[in-house]
């Protein structure tokens, strides 16, 4: 087991997260992937699609307080060999619209 640690898309605080090295990460999102299946940090996220987080920061380090608000880390995902893509979620989806 390694500890990885990723950042609150909210607050920009640390996590960190016990687990397997093997594991191949997709991304971290403030919504969760339509179609991923999620676990909790203490759950058997091993076997899930991703995990969902809540935001704690260092219990170590008062100034890294995290901000409480969930988010989600999405694991690589594979359909008859080949990668799943994701649809990006509604709140995350880039806005073009430099003519209004």
């Amino acid at each position: 087991m390694v500890s990885v640690t990723y950042y609150c898309p909210y607050c920009e605080a640390l996590t960190s997260l016990e687990r397997d090295a093997y594991m191949a990460d997709k991304c971290v999102t403030k919504e969760p992937l339509e179609g991923w299946e999620y676990a909790s940090t203490t759950g058997e996220y091993e076997t899930a699609d991703g995990v969902e987080f809540v935001c704690l920061g260092d219990a170590d380090d008062e100034a890294d307080a995290g901000c409480g608000r969930t988010f989600y880390l999405s694991f690589v995902k594979y359909e008859a060999g080949e990668p799943v893509e994701h649809r990006v979620p509604d709140i995350d989806r880039p806005r073009f619209d430099f003519l209004r």
